[in-house]
């Protein structure tokens, strides 16, 4: 049974996925590799750099590919089916260059098209920014960071904080390097502070919140990436101490919430928010379709001790592979109809484009834990060898499905959307 996921007939889909048939052999010699190191090799970011994989989500004024969001869930369903933390990587990648959208445009060009090494960081606002003149002082540390290693920029979340820092503060904090010295003059075309956005689809901090841009040799990291699955994603933690950062590379937190303001440079008037959830399920999704693309193997080479038949003669087995494939291509048909609904442009927007894109990633998330537990289950001691591929699909669906957007609290946020109330994110 060769699984590829849904039928993608779109020129552009098809064009974009024959790039990632480019690369997989260099997926596929790599794999193990980043398996024990706990990151992803320059090879192999070198290969998806040479595809501007990497940028398929920036709009072609940046650089980037411009891709609907059908073309880049698809792309990321397919890397997902050879090596899941590289398709985690280009996730997380791929919905933090919608905030090039957001930074004014000169920022977003020397970010997304000058720079060809990654942008990511951390989106949990664990940082703090003291606003001071020209921009702020930042300090902080953020964890999962995905991909950091290969990257030149981070996003760095934080909370504004009140008042400026004090006198022994300043002293001992970093002056921006590598920025243009009059970014110590407040900016004009720095983007305008939102106000805390009414009825949005999650419900914003307390203390405003700031995404601040930062060079990658700016930060220290910490080798802290320790886990079950997702090992090659290389998601170490890092830390900022004092650093100035100029207002033009930093984001409002509160406009994320809602498309972003038009231009011709735009890429796509969707809100960062709503891109966030195709990301990680469409790296579920593809590790799905991997462990029912290797099931069958298993089940037809396979007597069981004591046995005196296959795994797949078995009724009971051949009933659980189609419901598992059940699962799994109910959970793709959502999650395209959302993807769908999204490259619309916004016509039906708002509460109900995100009710509908949360709704298709919690049950993405629900529904390939299940099948992919229950292929681990049926293909018995099989399944248990370290490194085999059923191994490997029950700890990336797992360490994925951990992930916030695909969490069953959105069933709870979207349910109570549908009695009248307000879309307000539940943890």
């Amino acid at each position: 049974m060769s699984w590829s996921g849904s039928a993608h007939s779109h020129e552009e889909t098809t064009e974009w996925l024959s790039r990632v048939e480019k690369i997989t052999p260099v997926l596929v010699r790599h794999r193990e590799q980043a398996e024990r190191e706990r990151v992803t090799p320059p090879a192999v970011i070198a290969a998806l750099r040479d595809q501007n994989i990497h940028r398929m989500w920036v709009s072609p004024s940046f650089g980037g590919g411009g891709v609907s969001v059908r073309t880049g869930s698809a792309v990321l369903q397919a890397l997902a089916r050879v090596d899941a933390s590289v398709a985690w990587q280009m996730g997380v990648q791929g919905v933090i260059s919608r905030m090039s959208d957001y930074l004014p445009e000169q920022v977003a060009c020397q970010l997304f098209q000058d720079s060809d090494g990654l942008v990511v960081g951390g989106i949990n606002p664990s940082g703090q920014a003291a606003p001071v003149p020209g921009g702020y002082r930042l300090r902080g540390r953020w964890s999962f960071a995905s991909g950091s290693t290969h990257a030149d920029w981070l996003v760095c979340a934080s909370l504004v904080t009140e008042g400026s820092p004090t006198a022994e503060e300043d002293l001992a904090a970093s002056d921006w390097v590598g920025s243009d010295p009059a970014a110590d003059d407040p900016p004009a075309s720095a983007p305008p502070a939102g106000d805390p956005p009414g009825g949005d689809p999650v419900q914003a901090a307390t203390a405003p919140t700031r995404m601040l841009f930062v060079p990658a040799d700016r930060v220290r990291f910490d080798d802290d990436w320790f886990t079950t699955g997702l090992r090659g994603s290389g998601s170490v933690s890092f830390t900022v101490d004092g650093l100035f950062v100029p207002e033009e590379f930093t984001v409002d937190g509160g406009l994320l919430r809602r498309p972003p303001v038009a231009r011709p440079s735009r890429g796509y008037p969707i809100a960062y928010y709503d891109f966030g959830p195709f990301t990680t399920a469409s790296t579920a999704l593809g590790i799905a379709q991997d462990a029912l693309s290797a099931f069958p193997g298993i089940a037809v080479g396979t007597v069981p001790a004591r046995g005196t038949q296959t795994l797949g003669s078995s009724h009971t087995v051949q009933a659980g592979l189609a419901r598992a494939a059940a699962l799994v291509r109910s959970a793709e048909l959502l999650l395209e109809d959302a993807a769908n609904h999204a490259s619309l442009r916004c016509l039906i927007g708002g509460e109900e484009l995100s009710a509908l894109i949360r709704l298709a990633a919690a049950t993405v998330g629900e529904n390939t834990v299940k099948a992919v537990d229950s292929l681990h289950s049926m293909a018995g001691t099989r399944a248990l060898r370290s490194g085999g591929r059923l191994d490997r699909c029950l700890r990336d669906v797992h360490s994925a499905a951990a992930h916030i957007t695909l969490s069953p609290a959105n069933f709870e946020m979207v349910g109570a959307y549908l009695l009248g109330g307000s879309l307000l994110m539940r943890r």
